[in-house]
């Protein structure tokens, strides 16, 4: 089990300059859904956003404090795109 407020901690050690919204999805500590906005993402592919967040998520992934993860990433720009719809 882990807290939202340890997932965002984590992406922020690798992201610093996200804004991070973290959803326990079950209230278990360990289905979230998560959306990163990050100047970090310009330029890169949806799998290569993804992966920077996985990166950051590595050691909580793979000893299944988190057992499942919905993401969503977008840079400031796409993110005030989505948010303006």
């Amino acid at each position: 089990m882990i807290s939202p407020q340890q997932v965002e901690a984590m992406i922020k050690a690798e992201l610093p300059d996200a804004q991070i919204q973290v959803q326990d999805l079950t209230g278990g500590g360990d289905h979230y859904q998560v959306t990163v906005v990050s100047s970090q993402f310009a330029g890169k592919r949806l799998v290569q956003q993804h992966q920077l967040v996985y990166g950051a998520l590595r050691q909580a992934m793979s000893t299944e404090a988190i057992h499942a993860l919905a993401l969503k990433t977008y840079t400031p720009e796409a993110w005030q795109t989505t948010a303006a719809s």
